[in-house]
Formats: structure tokens, C-alpha cells, sequence
């Protein structure tokens, strides 16, 4: 059989991890850019958005496009609620403490994936795609969908650069990762600024699970995975790196593609993780990290 089919699955497979790893990593970066956070319950946030996703279009049995665009919707509103909830009731009150926000959202974590077992069970819960077409290539099919997920994806990049790089909330968020004290002196609400941070990254996390739902299905345990990739991508890029987070996730995204075609899935983390080591050893800051001010 030709190397052709093969290289473009890959492509293929590849691009899409990449577009959703550079989603929810971009959250996780934008959270410790930001407020110096270490996010642990990162990868929960996506398990809830995939979980939510998967009670909210079971609303609406018999129709799965608006089943589907209901969660798009409402599971990262509801995610970004209780993060932002969350920060207000536990993460301001230990005055965002480098080392006890590490246990805090560790604790996070645990409620966060008991609460769901108790309440969903073990079992993994599917999503119907809302849309269900092929792309024909010359050698296969391909799903359309996981095309969409591309699109989708880069839309909301390309939104979230935007809403930082060119609006006023944009302006303050990068006033007060530069100075906390001064952007406070400056009459900057830094509390309400760290809160909209903490649940903008959530819903970042909750959006790229609801996408992904309809591929890998709803499951309790699915957010040690992305947590993983995310933290293996905020690394390499640079702590509070968004441009190194970026490219980092499309790296990665697109060599965890090709791996997992022409090899296996746990061959392109074992890679990733010696990838970490030798960036740690050799620019320990990471890539394209700023210097923290």
C-alpha cells in the first residue's frame, strides 16, 4: 500500500489534535499568564464541558444539531460559572497563593470527578455528531465533522486573540499580567479581572470538550489527557506564552497525529514528555516564554 493515504490521515488526525490541544491549552496558559495560577483542575473543566454536552442534547431527543448547539452554548456558560464561582469562594480568598492554589485546584479536581461519577456514572456516554457527511479524498472518506471541529476551533482563536489583543477587557487583562499593584493603583478591579480570567480559561476547557464529545464520547476519567498534553504544551511554549502556546499545541497536535497513525498514541506522550525534559534542561523558562514582571 502507498505512503500517500497514510501521510494524509495523519495530516488529518493530526490537525484536529492540534486545533483542540491549542484550545484548551490556551486556556490553561492564559490562567497562569495572568493570575500565576497553576490550574491542576484544568483538565476536569473539559471533562465537564464533554459531560454537560452530553446531558444538555439529551434534551432534545430526535434532533442532534439542536441538541448539539444547545451544549455549545450552555455547557461552557455553566462551566465558566462555576469556575468563576469557584475562584470567588476558595482561589481570592487564599489571595491567589502560588502554593496553595496548587492543592486548592487539586481539591477541585477530586470534587469536580466524584461529583460527576456519583451523579453520571462509570459508564461513557455518547453524543450524536449534529452533522453527519464525508469529504471524499482519492483514497477514503473522511469524516466532516472533524473538519467542522478545525474550523470551530480556529474561529474561536482567533476570537479569543482578538478579544485580547484589540478591545478594552483585552487592554486591562494585559495591564494587570504586566503590574497587579499598579493596574490596582490605576482603579483596575484586579479581583473581578482574575475571576473573568479564571472562567474565560474554563470555557475554553468546556468548549474543546464539547467538540470532542461526539468523537471520544462523555466520560468521567477524560481529563487527565488533555490536562497532560495542555501542561506538556504550556511548557514547551512558555509559562504565559500565548504565541508559544500556540505553535507549541499545532507541534504537538500535528506529531501526536502522525504518530498515532504510523505507530502508536503512547509513543507520540512518551516523545512529547522527553520533548519537556530536554526544553527543562536546556531553556528551562521554555520557548518563547516572557520574563514574569
Amino acid at each position: 500500500m502507498s505512503l500517500g493515504p497514510h501521510l494524509l490521515l495523519a495530516f488529518l488526525e493530526g490537525t484536529v489534535s492540534a486545533f483542540v490541544l491549542a484550545l484548551t491549552a490556551l486556556g490553561l496558559s492564559l490562567v497562569f499568564g495572568v493570575m500565576r495560577i497553576v490550574n491542576v483542575a484544568h483538565g476536569e473543566f473539559f471533562m465537564l464541558g464533554a459531560v454537560l454536552a452530553y446531558g444538555f442534547s439529551s434534551l432534545v431527543p430526535g434532533l442532534p444539531a439542536l441538541g448539539f448547539l444547545l451544549a455549545l452554548i450552555l455547557s461552557p456558560l455553566a462551566v465558566g460559572a462555576i469556575a468563576w464561582s469557584a475562584d470567588r469562594l476558595v482561589l481570592a480568598r487564599l489571595n491567589y497563593n502560588p502554593e496553595a492554589t496548587i492543592v486548592a485546584t487539586i481539591g477541585m479536581l477530586y470534587i469536580i470527578e466524584q461529583l460527576v461519577l456519583t451523579i453520571y456514572g462509570p459508564d461513557a456516554h455518547p453524543v450524536q455528531p449534529p452533522i453527519s457527511f464525508r469529504i471524499l479524498f482519492p483514497w477514503f472518506g473522511y469524516s466532516g465533522y472533524k473538519l467542522v471541529v478545525v474550523a470551530a476551533s480556529g474561529m474561536l482563536l482567533l476570537t479569543t486573540w482578538y478579544l485580547l489583543m484589540r478591545t478594552r477587557i483585552g487592554l486591562v487583562m494585559r495591564a494587570t499580567q504586566l503590574d497587579r499593584e499598579t493596574a490596582q493603583n490605576f482603579g483596575i478591579p484586579v479581583a473581578r479581572v482574575y475571576s473573568l480570567i479564571f472562567a474565560l480559561g474554563a470555557a475554553l476547557a468546556a468548549v474543546a470538550g464539547v467538540l470532542v464529545v461526539p468523537i471520544q464520547q462523555a466520560h468521567y476519567l477524560m481529563g487527565l489527557d488533555p490536562l497532560l498534553l495542555s501542561f506538556i504544551t504550556v511548557i514547551i511554549g512558555g509559562l504565559g506564552s500565548l504565541r508559544g502556546t500556540l505553535i507549541a499545541a499545532f507541534v504537538i497536535g500535528l506529531s501526536d497525529g502522525m504518530f498515532s497513525v504510523f505507530f502508536s498514541g503512547t509513543l507520540s506522550k512518551i516523545i512529547a514528555t522527553l520533548l519537556v525534559a530536554l526544553v527543562l534542561v536546556f531553556r528551562p523558562s521554555g520557548l518563547f516564554a516572557r520574563s514574569a514582571r
